[in-house]
């Protein structure tokens, strides 16, 4: 899929500038079909050099829309513990609440349905947040049809912080059991989520500015 939206790009490049490009070796009236295999190699290592050493997940700095974000709480499964996410007004989207471990119950999460993304090439997911000084886990859906997910566990400073996750060792578990699977393969992911269940009542305050995949660390 990514290959075929910077061919669609390249080509738009190709026609739109075509005029201009002949300062780099290609006449003025060059068609789009007989561009220079070259040029389209160098174009294409440009433009990949360019756009896929990261890729934004979410940026509440710049789009407070929260539509595509469900909050999912141990009521479930019976459970009484509560959870809320709400954009605010300082380019952040919070998610807070209260943990209960009545009924069986004690996790709340917040899960964003990212769409269909490539991952392949990206190495590290990287966190712009503040946390409460509690610790969260962050989860990765691979497949619509999985039913478990790839997990990370991170503590929060209580101050805003950079939180880099290795991807690789995003490992698979289901209700809080690891299974004797391979960790994230880091071909693509269908939902991101954000979870506390630290077996224990509590509040939690978790606010989030950003998240992006990343080449390299």
């Amino acid at each position: 899929m990514l290959h075929i939206i910077i061919r669609k790009c390249i080509y738009q490049f190709v026609l739109n500038f075509t005029p201009y490009i002949k300062v780099i070796g290609i006449p003025a009236n060059t068609t789009l079909q007989a561009a220079n295999t070259n040029v389209m190699t160098i174009l294409m290592g440009v433009i990949m050099a360019t756009t896929l050493s990261s890729l934004v997940l979410f940026d509440f700095t710049d789009n407070k829309d929260t539509s595509n974000w469900m909050v999912v709480n141990d009521g479930v499964m019976g459970g009484l513990s509560k959870g809320t996410f709400t954009a605010a007004t300082n380019g952040t989207a919070v998610f807070k609440g209260t943990i209960s471990l009545e009924n069986n119950g004690g996790f709340s999460s917040v899960r964003c349905n990212t769409g269909k993304i490539d991952v392949e090439g990206f190495t590290t997911l990287e966190l712009h947040l503040k946390g409460d000084g509690k610790t969260y886990q962050v989860r990765i859906q691979e497949n619509n049809s999985d039913y478990f997910s790839y997990i990370y566990t991170f503590q929060t400073s209580g101050e805003w912080e950079t939180v880099k996750i290795p991807l690789a060792e995003m490992y698979p578990s289901f209700r809080g059991r690891k299974l004797n699977l391979p960790n994230y393969s880091c071909k693509s992911m269908m939902e991101l989520t954000f979870l506390i269940g630290n077996s224990k009542a509590e509040s939690f305050h978790l606010e989030l500015r950003k998240a992006l995949l990343k080449q390299g660390t």
